[in-house]
């Protein structure tokens, strides 16, 4: 059965959804593209970047966001993860150093280079953030400061988008806000046969208590370990 063709529910924002679906299907498997949450921009304004002397991103989100309202290529850059790195050089920025965990190492990357790093350090990223990056970098003497420039709301779905959620095999988590969404959900529309890899251990917290028929987590939180997880 390991090798059985299997519906996969990817719930992350597009357009990285897109992307996520593309490599189910190289693994021979059929993607469902229907993410729990939507991206939308908290700032209209120009960033002020005056003083700041590095970027840290913890999203591609934040990275689509900020050049959206910036055209500024030429800071330095620290990412959390693969992908977060990989859409920064793409956006043109071309000074990516990237951690492959979470925001505690983000921080400590950013703290052991801080003698190359001339200014304050601005996370441009979500209104709810998964992690306070600002007050790690803080507590340890650099100046940081965070800025709202998106949000992440939940999606309304339709009840052809419910019914079709009965259909799924597995459901790819990607955050602890995309699980907190699933987790209402089910509450509502048990999937008990519905299993669920999630990114992190930290991004399957709020879905402790939601009976399905299996949940685990990547051993790293990279997109690859993640996949490894369908089968």
């Amino acid at each position: 059965m390991a090798n059985r063709r299997k519906r996969i529910w990817i719930t992350r924002t597009e357009p990285a959804a897109s992307g996520t679906a593309a490599q189910v299907r190289e693994r021979g498997h059929d993607p469902w593209v229907m993410p729990l949450l939507e991206v939308r921009p908290q700032a209209t304004e120009p960033l002020d970047l005056s003083g700041v002397g590095a970027l840290a991103f913890t999203s591609n989100n934040g990275v689509r966001a900020f050049c959206d309202l910036s055209s500024e290529r030429q800071i330095r850059v620290f990412a959390v993860g693969a992908a977060t790195a990989k859409a920064a050089w793409a956006a043109g920025f071309r000074r990516v150093l990237s951690s492959d965990r979470d925001v505690s190492v983000l921080a400590q990357g950013i703290v052991e280079r801080r003698r190359e790093i001339t200014g304050v350090v601005l996370h441009p990223g979500a209104l709810e953030p998964a992690g306070d990056l600002v007050a790690a970098l803080e507590s340890q003497g650099m100046a940081a400061r965070g800025v709202a420039i998106y949000d992440t709301c939940p999606t309304v779905l339709t009840d052809d988008q419910i019914a079709e959620m009965a259909e799924m095999d597995v459901a790819l988590v990607h955050s602890a806000k995309a699980a907190e969404v699933l987790a209402t959900l089910l509450r509502q529309h048990p999937l008990p046969h519905l299993g669920v890899a999630g990114l992190s251990r930290e991004t399957l917290k709020p879905l402790a208590r939601s009976p399905l028929a299996w949940k685990t987590a990547a051993a790293k939180p990279l997109e690859a370990t993640l996949l490894d997880l369908i089968d």
